[in-house]
């Protein structure tokens, strides 16, 4: 009888499933913090942000675009000392990301994209990223979409749109690659600074610091 309840334990700890949360990262700055999660179905933009985050790319870059019912943009590495009415958005790390764009991920309010210029791969910057703010949409706007570019929104895109809003234009032409889990409203209140004609705001907001969260481990056991 002992030995058939130690050879159990044994089993259950043998069998234990151990599995990491998705990917986070933290998002530090003067309003509070933004915790995004990154996808898994796009690993080489998962990965480079993962990769910056631990060199400290992005600390002390600023939010050097926001638009008001769109996006906030950040990761211009040129923005680290920038001076007052310095046009930003060229800076970069001297390489680009693949596109990863697909239907599954799209810019629902909170999506984290991957910000490019027109490039015909799509492929984007190694360094700056956007976080959608987004605004509600109507099935009249989706439709004109569709009929402007050709492409089909899912019943859960156009259901998100309508619901929670998002940038739908966007979709198919940049790659989405993680969403807000915390602290969107840290983001929204980001996109209401005022701003100058280049959409930079006019006052210097700042990324403290935009860290690798620790991926947890989970375990769950077998019982007899």
């Amino acid at each position: 009888m002992k030995k058939t309840i130690l050879t159990l334990i044994a089993l259950a700890y043998i069998s234990a499933a151990a599995f990491a949360q998705k990917n986070k990262v933290k998002i530090e700055t003067e309003y509070g913090n933004i915790i995004v999660m990154l996808y898994d179905n796009t690993p080489k933009n998962t990965e480079n942000m993962v990769k910056n985050a631990k060199e400290h790319v992005y600390d002390s870059t600023l939010f050097h675009r926001v638009i008001p019912k769109f996006m906030v943009q950040a990761g211009d590495p040129d923005s680290k000392h920038a001076k007052p009415g310095e046009m930003l958005g060229n800076g970069g790390l001297k390489y680009t990301i693949p596109a990863e764009i697909n239907d599954s991920n799209f810019h629902k309010k909170g999506a984290l994209g991957v910000a490019r210029d027109n490039n015909p791969d799509k492929s984007g910057s190694a360094s700056q990223f956007y976080l959608v703010v987004g605004k509600v949409c109507t099935d009249d706007e989706l439709n004109n979409i569709e009929k402007r570019t050709g492409r089909k929104f899912t019943t859960t895109q156009r259901e998100a749109y309508k619901t929670v809003g998002g940038t739908p234009h966007l979709d198919g032409n940049y790659t989405v690659f993680g969403e807000i889990v915390e602290g969107q409203e840290i983001a929204d209140k980001i996109s209401l600074e005022a701003r100058d004609g280049s959409d930079r705001p006019n006052k210097d907001i700042r990324i403290i610091s935009l860290s690798a969260m620790k991926n947890k481990k989970k375990r769950h056991f077998l019982f007899f």
